[in-house]
């Protein structure tokens, strides 16, 4: 890498999400309950959420005072010197909450609004990926390339479901229509997570309605890196609307096949 500031966002980001994957990982209270919700009762937060954001938020500012924050858990501000993160501090609560293994820690940085580093810390699953714009996709040190193109009818496809029941009913519904298109679906919880088994060959596609940018910033970059697709309805970028991830030869029938299934919107 030969921007010493990308490289430093880098070894930032790898350590601040190690350091709250291990907190979560080990610190994980036996009697784990939820702290508060979001979108709607079954939309958690646990307590251990708001103590890795702020371990993250404090790490990053104490290394780098006059950067921005955007997090999933309140942390906000504008900074000065034109980076800014962008943190899921536990994506896949639910998952967490239930001691499930698929769960993650997201963190991002854009430069002037440009994503330029990502990483995805899964403690659970012992694995760490990163990639840097221009630089390409890793997992655990290795370098990451999505699968070879196949048929629409071919493809494994990854998928999630809001936590509004209004929505997550007409989710259900498109999935119902997609699956017969498609060798099968899948429904892991962690959209961080997600994107990157784009990025290492373990699916074809991944799409899914209703993330916020906190969801994806690592990951988008992560399976872009890795030489996927990614966007939202056709001809616009990902958004709260739809994102979609895919391998080159998917990405179009697969969001062609979204758009008239009605993905992106309830």
């Amino acid at each position: 890498m030969t921007d010493p500031l990308l490289s430093e966002l880098l070894d930032l980001a790898l350590e601040a999400a190690r350091r709250a994957g291990a907190l979560l990982r080990d610190g994980r209270p036996a009697d784990l309950g939820v702290a508060a919700t979001k979108s709607s009762p079954i939309d958690v937060v646990t307590e251990m959420d708001i103590r890795a954001e702020k371990l993250i938020t404090g790490y990053l500012s104490e290394h780098r005072p006059a950067d921005g924050f955007l997090g999933e858990e309140g942390a906000s501000a504008e900074g000065t010197s034109g980076i800014r993160w962008v943190i899921d501090p536990l994506d896949g609560t639910v998952n967490y909450l239930y001691g499930l293994p698929t769960w993650s820690v997201s963190i991002a940085a854009e430069r002037e609004g440009e994503r330029v580093v990502g990483v995805v810390e899964a403690p659970m699953r012992r694995e760490t990926f990163h990639a840097v714009l221009g630089g390409g996709a890793y997992g655990n040190g290795d370098r990451l390339r999505c699968r070879p193109t196949a048929p629409l009818d071919q493809a494994l496809v990854s998928t999630g479901f809001n936590y509004v029941t209004e929505v997550r009913a007409h989710q259900a519904a498109v999935a119902q229509r997609l699956i017969p298109r498609l060798r099968d679906i899948r429904r892991g919880g962690s959209a961080a997570i997600e994107l990157c088994d784009v990025a290492a060959g373990r699916l074809d596609g991944y799409y899914e309605r209703g993330l916020h940018p906190w969801d994806v910033a690592a990951g988008d970059l992560i399976a872009r890196e890795a030489g996927a697709l990614t966007g939202g309805r056709p001809g616009r970028p990902a958004d709260g609307d739809l994102t979609v991830a895919a391998t080159p030869g998917v990405f179009e029938p697969l969001q062609t096949l979204l758009e008239e299934l009605g993905a992106w919107h309830d």
